[in-house]
């Protein structure tokens, strides 16, 4: 089959729908007239969409921390923890690595060796492998709703499973859960592979079922111009759009400047809004998720809730629908409980105090968040051009030619051509812009920033900036200044 931004006919999915479900023998256990009775039954309280928009009507800025186990009463356990103790208003389901690469066989023995040692030796919870009933029983123990978090190139049997057990959102795109994560996935399978994921989405919509899909934001988490994340969160949700979802968070990581994150945030929206508009995809709603810092932390508990603070009262004042929380274990992996409900709570108070402080609309704000629009549209619009108006086949052709370009990508099909470092003020900008298809006008600034920089600091603009940046936030600073 050729890629093509196309709905994905009934017949057609029917088809491949009947592979998907016989890879894994849960698979059996999707009955989707059930499913969808089933998901009818939730009640609002537990269903992300509604409270998302909820919150957008409020003002409010929601807290959602990461976790996930191996073993289903151990994850009961721990988002009943993080619901009570650590006061998160959406919870998440984080997936395994073995089941991010379809592995359900090893997922399988994780499970059984976590038994036996009476610890989880998974990083996360294997959905597919514990199958239907399980996910209702981990869904049907919190009063909050809850989303799959992931990291899968091919996600279409754990988004099954995911529905049919009753998660009313999930994340990723064929993009941003192939690019930062895969070497060698082609990105026309993935393409195609999330085409099944949210046509799915769109039937359960066909049925009165209300689900959110959210694009991952941060992509690699590390010094990535908001211009590249958000044109990636806008071809997603277009593509998502024309199979029919309806309900589209859309994510960015936070860079640490300020006035930078919060036009970013604010940005996002915009342009999301606005391509979906133009594009004749006028019934979708659409909210903002802010990460907070995905790179290095500090191995200082008390320097890492600085971090996480700085995240959080960034979050409220760009007025982000919901934040990604970090825990001050950052720096030494999987984090306890009690860390991760400890980051939650940090984060729930800045939001809280700053709640009735957004008046950040300054000209500062709008001349940053003009400039990423600017820069976004130039890369979409020539992705457009490169599809011949069909953004699927202009995605692949875009990485190919470097008009899409992710820093520090492992996927081969990634130009890694661009090169991001901070200016003056800790703002990511452009060191080597690669084939970004920007104006001279767009050139001509980020080039200053760079130059404005080594003046400063008696050096001369290089690589060694861009080293130094990515390490700064573990070693107490946000800028990598020379010592």
């Amino acid at each position: 089959m050729t890629l093509s931004n196309h709905r994905l006919p009934h017949d057609e999915f029917a088809r491949i729908r009947a592979e998907v479900l016989a890879q894994w023998p849960t698979g059996a256990d999707v009955d989707f007239a059930e499913a969808v009775a089933y998901q009818r039954a939730i009640p609002d309280a537990r269903r992300l969409p509604l409270r998302l928009a909820a919150a957008a009507r409020e003002g409010t800025t929601l807290v959602q921390p990461r976790a996930g186990v191996a073993l289903v009463d151990d994850l009961v356990d721990l988002l009943r923890y993080l619901e009570k103790e650590g006061e998160a208003d959406l919870l998440p389901t984080t997936i395994d690595s073995y089941t991010r690469q379809n592995a359900y066989d090893d997922a399988a023995k994780g499970i059984e060796e976590s038994r036996a040692q009476g610890r989880s030796l998974l990083n996360g919870f294997p959905a597919v492998n514990h199958g239907v009933a399980a996910c209702r029983r981990v869904n049907e123990s919190v009063g909050v709703p809850v989303q799959v978090r992931h990291g899968t190139p091919d996600a279409r049997l754990l988004a099954e499973i995911s529905y049919a057990g009753g998660f009313t959102g999930f994340e990723g795109g064929g993009i941003s859960y192939n690019i930062p994560y895969a070497k060698k996935v082609p990105l026309e399978k993935t393409l195609a592979d999330w085409q099944y994921v949210d046509r799915l989405t769109g039937i359960y919509e066909e049925q009165g079922v209300s689900l959110d899909r959210e694009p991952f934001g941060p992509l690699t988490g590390t010094l990535v111009p908001p211009c590249i994340s958000h044109a990636v969160a806008v071809l997603e949700s277009l593509l998502a759009a024309e199979q029919g979802v309806r309900h589209l968070s859309v994510g960015y990581g936070q860079c640490g400047n300020l006035v930078q994150d919060i036009a970013a945030i604010r940005s996002l929206r915009l342009v999301t809004e606005e391509y979906l508009d133009r594009f004749g995809y006028r019934d979708v709603t659409v909210s903002t998720v802010f990460h907070q810092w995905m790179g290095g932390f500090p191995q200082d508990e008390a320097k890492a809730f600085g971090v996480i603070g700085w995240g959080a009262a960034a979050a409220a004042l760009s007025g982000a629908t919901k934040v990604i929380v970090k825990t001050p274990h950052e720096a030494f992996g999987v984090p306890t409980r009690e860390a991760n409900a400890a980051g939650l709570r940090a984060t729930k108070q800045l939001v809280v105090m700053l709640c009735d402080q957004k008046s950040t609309e300054t000209a500062e704000v709008r001349a940053e968040s003009d400039r990423i629009v600017a820069e976004t549209r130039c890369i979409l619009d020539r992705v457009a051009q490169l599809g011949e108006g069909d953004l699927a086949v202009g995605t692949v052709r875009a990485f190919a030619s470097g008009v899409l370009d992710v820093p520090f990508a492992p996927s081969r099909f990634n130009a890694g051509k661009v090169l991001p470092a901070r200016d003056d003020r800790g703002a990511v900008r452009l060191l080597e812009p690669g084939a970004l298809p920007f104006t001279k006008e767009l050139l001509d600034f980020h080039r200053s920033c760079m130059e404005g920089r080594a003046r400063h600091e008696k050096r001369e603009v290089g690589f060694q900036m861009v080293i130094d940046d990515i390490y700064a936030v573990s070693k107490g600073r946000l800028v990598g200044r020379p010592r």
